[in-house]
């Protein structure tokens, strides 16, 4: 600090109208009631659809599921590996898929084939980015991990409509 300059005055108040902060009353008054209109008009982006998870590592599988289910996904069916997704996409068909990349180790393209064949919109995870991917995939949706909320609802609206748009 100069010298020739004051030192700055306190503008902070000296007295505080909550003085006596340790006494808390048993009801606290509820002035507004917040409501978001909003929310009722759109319907949660996953509303009612069947989700097929294919995720190898079983905490990043019920942290995933549960952004899922707050999306509104109706259902989840989870499989852990290539032949326990394509066994369910045997007797199942799921409105839309998030899908490993890489399932311990073993690349999960066959199931990419499968959902692509079947005009199955999907989303993939990655954990290590896109440089392994390939051409075939490199371009696909991906979304790197440790996925956040936002970025996965992203994701598969961005995958959503582009199953939905006419071929060009």
């Amino acid at each position: 600090m100069r010298a020739d300059r004051p030192a700055p005055k306190n503008r902070l108040k000296k007295v505080s109208r909550f003085a006596d902060v340790g006494r808390v009353p048993d009801v606290l008054p509820l002035r507004v009631m917040v409501t978001n209109p909003a929310a009722d008009e759109f319907p949660p982006l996953l509303a009612g659809l069947e989700v097929l998870l294919v995720e190898h590592e079983s905490v990043a599988a019920f942290v995933v599921e549960d952004m899922l289910f707050d999306l509104g996904a109706a259902t989840v069916w989870h499989a852990a590996n290539v032949a326990g997704a394509l066994a369910l996409l045997r007797d199942r068909r799921p409105g839309v898929a998030v899908v490993d990349v890489s399932l311990a180790g073993e690349p999960a393209y066959p199931i990419a084939e499968r959902l692509k064949a079947a005009d199955i919109p999907f989303v993939f995870v990655a954990g290590y980015g896109r440089d392994d991917m390939g051409r075939r995939w490199g371009d696909h949706v991906t979304v790197q991990k440790p996925l956040r909320p936002a970025t996965l609802a992203t994701a598969l609206r961005a995958a959503l409509h582009t199953a939905a748009a006419p071929p060009a």
